[in-house]
Order: C-alpha cells, then structure tokens, then sequence
C-alpha cells in the first residue's frame, strides 16, 4: 500500500463558501435535524461524523437541494439553496455506475443530462479519468473494475461538470479496510488537485479525521453540531498520520463525546 500521499498542499483558505443558519427538518412528527449552524469554508475539505440516524445523510441531501426545509437558511456562495443546483457534484454511498455502459460512458452522462457539449466533455472525462487514475479502464464495464475503481468512477462522473462543491455520503463504506484506506489518500490528492470544497459525511471517526480540515460531530437524533473540531495536521497526510499524538487525541475526544450521549458507531 502506499505510504505516503502523493498530493499537493491543500489549496489556500478562502472566506465561507457554505452558510447554515438555525436549519431544522422534519419528517411528519419525527424531527430529524435541530436547529443546525455551521459554516464551511472555500476550498476546504469538511468531515461529519455521528451515529446512525442522526441526520446526516439528510442535512447532505438537503445542501444537495435534493430535500427541501422548512426551517433556517443555507446559502451557498450567498445564494439561498431550493432545489437541485449544477455548481455541486454529489457522490452516493455506492458508485450507481450503470451496468451497460462503458467507464467512460458513465462519467460522460451527466453531460448528456445538462446538455454540455460532448467534444470538451469527453475530453474532460478523459482528463478526470486520468486524474482518478483509471487511465485505460474507459472502455471497461463496471463490472469488470473493483468497488474502490468503481468508487473512483463515480467521483470523476461527478466532477465531470466542474462544480465548486463535492457532496460525498459515506462513499467508502462497503469498502474493505485495506481498500478504503487506499481510497483516503486518493481523495485526498483527488480534492488537492481539483481545489473543489468538499464534504464528507462518514460513520468512521479515523476517516474524519485523516480527510478533514475540520470535523462537525452531531448528535443522536434529533441531529445537531455539538461540536466543531479543527484538524491541524500538517498535508499531505500519509496513514502514518493515524500515530501521532494529535490524532489520537482527536480520536479520543470525539468517542468521548459519543460515550457521553450514549451512542457510538
């Protein structure tokens, strides 16, 4: 396995891209999300972690534009977000690759969705194909690549039509571990490459914290920011970041405050 992550330092922090103020959701009588605010910056790369259900998933598809709220604001870029937006690329929990069309033909759909023109988009697939590096795996069928290869497919489809953000839920988690952590550091390069804000909603506490420049960590249900956690880890990050004293402490807050609650993924 690779050692060390071969990416550049993160691009340089800019002013808020993402604004949430006072954001609750519920669903009929159960309320899933409790007044939320945070903020998030350009550029940056932002972890949230909690236990099963208590809205994280939601709160993502909600800064998706795919569920809409009733309760609070959230901007991005200063723009109130009601539906679906094309400056955000969203990553699901599995790839969603469609099974009879090529890698390359699936990174090409959200071009034909929007309606870009298809030269530069095929030519932008292929450079995002390269950048993901599945170079030579573009006329390859999903089910001829591994989940991790799949995974990165994915990415790349959402990339395709350059957002400035990157939603991600749980993209690795059916991953074995030895796979994931190679996806960690390919993410990591992948987001220092492309300078996108993204954000990850992740059940494992290592994942947050070797990903993010910060860590939201929300509550059991109904979901809130407890707490927002800086990681000054120097970058690149190689797995070897997992031993330093920092990391664990880190680590070791956050189950704290997951044992305190009661509740622990």
């Amino acid at each position: 396995m690779q050692a060390e992550a071969d990416t550049a330092v993160r691009p340089p922090r800019a002013s808020a891209h993402i604004r949430i103020a006072g954001l609750s959701k519920s669903f009929g009588d159960v309320r899933a999300l409790s007044d939320i605010d945070c903020s998030i910056d350009e550029g940056s790369f932002t972890s949230i972690v909690g236990p099963s259900g208590c809205g994280k998933s939601t709160l993502l598809r909600i800064l998706a534009g795919l569920l809409d709220y009733a309760e609070g604001e959230v901007l991005l870029g200063g723009q109130p977000v009601r539906g679906t937006r094309r400056d955000i690329g969203f990553v699901f929990q599995s790839s969603i690759l469609l099974p009879w069309r090529t890698i390359l033909d699936n990174v090409m759909l959200p071009a034909e969705v929007l309606g870009l023109d298809l030269r530069a988009a095929r030519e932008r697939a292929m450079q995002l194909l390269h950048m993901v590096r599945l170079d030579g795996f573009e006329d390859k069928l999903p089910r001829q690549l591994s989940g991790g290869m799949q995974q990165r497919a994915s990415i790349a489809r959402a990339l395709l039509h350059d957002p400035k953000i990157l939603l991600m839920d749980e993209p690795f988690g059916a991953l074995d571990a030895l796979t994931r952590e190679r996806m960690n550091l390919e993410l990591q390069r992948i987001w220092a490459e492309s300078g996108k804000t993204v954000v990850l909603i992740t059940h494992s506490i290592p994942e947050a914290i070797f990903l993010g420049d910060t860590v939201f960590v929300m509550t059991p249900r109904p979901g809130t920011i407890e707490r927002r956690i800086r990681v000054d880890l120097p970058r690149p990050r190689s797995m070897h970041a997992m031993a330093e004293p920092e990391f664990a402490r880190i680590a070791d807050e956050i189950r704290d405050m997951f044992s305190h609650t009661g509740s622990f993924d």
